[in-house]
């Protein structure tokens, strides 16, 4: 729809009259657009002088324009709340044109973006729709970070829904910069380019000293979480501890916790709340709001345990996501705050991706009570036994040992159930709209996958297993330990609950590794098929010399058209060529006995790679080499 220059029961704010308006156009330190200038280069000085150390950081001020025009110079109108279009979350955006007439219209932030780090990624959420129709590119928007061009996008862009855009500037490291975004229109057939929910996330490199030993801590004991839910299931809050132990020779002077649904919001305004803290004293919340370190008031040598706690709310926002509603469905992923993981290269605070995954923690004990209306189903993570609560309402009380993280959903499920030929207990909850052949064909599954990763990786330890089945995931289906989230797809499901060993019973670090979980699954899930990926590497063509199977999300965030071609595709081939190279025995073997070796533990492409050349009778080098895994 086209905008016109009066709007009717909006509110919108210009960007320079709101400074001019409150006395902050100083005090904010904000510049126009591309004004860097001598002051900019005297900061960048600074920064590069000052940068002895890396704290992962979201820099980007106002990233959700949630506070009007604070952080941002631009054009009259451009932020605001305006109808005919929405916010990715939140309520405000940027609209840059939309008029349907010769119109420019500007964005821009100064941004410093702090040295010691090595890797600074940008990203942010782009809606275009037109009137243009054709392959012309009419109507243009340009993305710029100093003199530097990201990206151009036009008319020819448009898509229903905002889509996720990422660079890496890391070059820009240490100096102070220009983001800017520059929206031009013809004289004919509006285009509008929305922006909102971007973020300058910084990490790596200079991060406090690592500790002397490369032990994984702290060890997690046990997380103890009690929560009420309204009554949609949609916000709940109630209570969370964590007990712990240090593992590592190096003492702990803090810890923390990783909240990481906090991406979903418009940091600081966020959807996971921390209060109330024991334990330790909290500091400001880091990395877009996902990481929260806490301060110990003693150190905690080597042997010694602690607690920390605290006040928990959730509010799970709208859209149909591993953290979002799909009507009167809640789905409830990565939302209890978890700890982090210190090892030989310090504290593991990696931004979090919606590309991918992010999640890296140690196996733990859950003991989750959750308090619901009895007209919601509750599947969780975990064995769950429910019981009577006060008036219509129910208590959940789930149990799960060993596993990474705990997830749940709520809603008004159909849930049909079964037991698999081995034994496991596995529950299908269906949301409305789901034909009841489909719920059907989806329990088949999961028993008949569930039996064949167990008969090749080691049995399954969880007990019952439960899918979540919704046709508007937009990502395909989503693992958490005995608990998935799916598409009706007979190859999606299969492929989660391979999930189950590849990320679940053999962790990983899904941000700096995350093919060990992604390749391995999907290789898992072509033998539980019964493909042989025959002549698939055949295929293969790199982007670039860069591009490697090992890659981090990092890269990949930054060349998200290939992160599944490489990760998943690529990945998995390589394992179906190794398999022909040691032979189906020595392969088969090789898998479950390294599963076994790292049962509840965590898997790195070092110690893949030297199980792999244990079993082989040549030397494995060049097959590394050729396949692009390093490690």
């Amino acid at each position: 729809m086209s905008r016109t220059l009066v709007r009717r029961g909006l509110t919108l704010v210009t960007g320079t009259a709101l400074f001019a308006a409150v006395g902050l156009t100083g005090a904010l330190g904000v510049q126009p657009a591309g004004a860097v200038g001598s002051q900019g280069a005297s900061a960048a000085h600074a920064a590069k002088a000052a940068a002895a150390t890396c704290t992962p950081t979201q820099v980007l001020a106002n990233p959700g324009f949630e506070s009007g025009s604070t952080g941002w110079t631009g054009s009259s109108g451009v932020i605001g709340s305006a109808s005919g279009q929405s916010a990715h979350s939140g309520s405000s955006f940027a609209w840059l044109d939309g008029y349907g007439s010769s119109h420019t219209d500007s964005l821009a932030q100064s941004v410093t973006i702090p040295g010691g780090c090595t890797t600074a990624t940008l990203t942010f959420w782009l809606h275009v729709d037109t009137a243009e129709t054709g392959s012309t590119a009419y109507d243009k928007l340009t993305a710029k970070i100093g003199s530097t061009t990201l990206a151009t996008y036009s008319n020819v862009d448009a898509a229903t829904g905002y889509v996720q855009k990422t660079f890496d500037v890391s070059s820009f490291i240490g100096q102070t910069v220009s983001l800017a975004f520059s929206g031009v229109e013809d004289s004919s057939l509006q285009t509008s380019f929305v922006l909102d929910d971007l973020a300058l996330n910084t990490s790596g490199g200079g991060t406090p000293p690592p500790p002397t030993d490369t032990v994984r801590t702290p060890t997690p004991g046990r997380y103890t979480v009690s929560l009420s839910s309204d009554s949609t299931g949609a916000v709940w809050n109630g209570h969370e501890s964590v007990s712990y132990t240090n593992a590592s020779a190096t003492p702990l002077t803090e810890v923390y916790l990783r909240l990481w649904d906090n991406w979903h919001g418009s940091c600081p305004t966020t959807p996971i709340t921390v209060t109330n803290v024991t334990g330790g004293t909290p500091a400001a919340l880091s990395v877009a709001c996902t990481a929260l370190k806490i301060s110990l008031a003693t150190p905690l040598n080597q042997g010694q345990s602690a607690t920390v706690g605290f006040d928990l709310g959730i509010k799970v926002p709208s859209g149909a996501d591993r953290f979002g509603q799909d009507g009167a469905f809640s789905f409830i992923g990565n939302a209890l705050p978890v700890l982090a993981i210190r090892d030989g290269s310090g504290w593991h605070l990696d931004p979090y991706t919606n590309n991918g995954e992010a999640f890296y923690s140690l196996a733990a004990d859950f003991d989750v009570t959750l308090d619901h209306p009895t007209s919601l189903l509750v599947p969780a993570t975990g064995t769950s036994v429910d019981s009577p609560g006060t008036s219509g309402r129910t208590v959940t009380h789930a149990t799960a040992g060993k596993v990474r993280d705990f997830a749940w959903a709520a809603g008004p499920f159909s849930k049909i159930s079964g037991t698999s030929p081995a034994g496991v207990a596995v529950n299908v909850y269906s949301v409305s709209g789901i034909s009841a052949a489909n719920a059907q064909s989806m329990l088949t599954t999961a028993k008949s996958a569930v039996d064949a990763h167990a008969a090749r990786f080691g049995a399954y330890p969880y007990g019952e297993l439960d899918a979540v089945i919704d046709n508007n995931f937009w990502f395909g289906g989503m693992e958490y330990p005995g608990f998935v989230l799916d598409l009706v797809s007979t190859t999606a499901l299969t492929h989660e609950i391979g999930h189950q060993w590849w990320y679940g019973i053999v962790g990983d670090d899904e941000y700096n590794g995350p093919w060990l979980d992604e390749a391995f699954t999907d290789y898992a899930t072509d033998l539980a098929l019964g493909s042989t990926g025959s002549g698939c590497w055949n295929s293969v063509s790199w982007a670039s010399s860069a591009e490697k199977i090992t890659n981090s999300m990092a890269y990949w965030d930054a060349n998200s058209n290939r992160y599944s071609t490489v990760i998943y595709g690529y990945g998995k081939c390589a394992l179906h060529d190794l398999q022909r190279q040691l032979g189906d025995t020595a392969m088969a073997k090789l898998l479950k006995d390294y599963a076994q070796a790292h049962w509840y533990g965590v898997s790195t492409t070092a110690e893949f790679k030297a199980a792999a050349q244990a079993v082989s009778s040549t030397d494995l080098t060049s097959f590394w080499s050729q396949h692009r895994i390093e490690g």
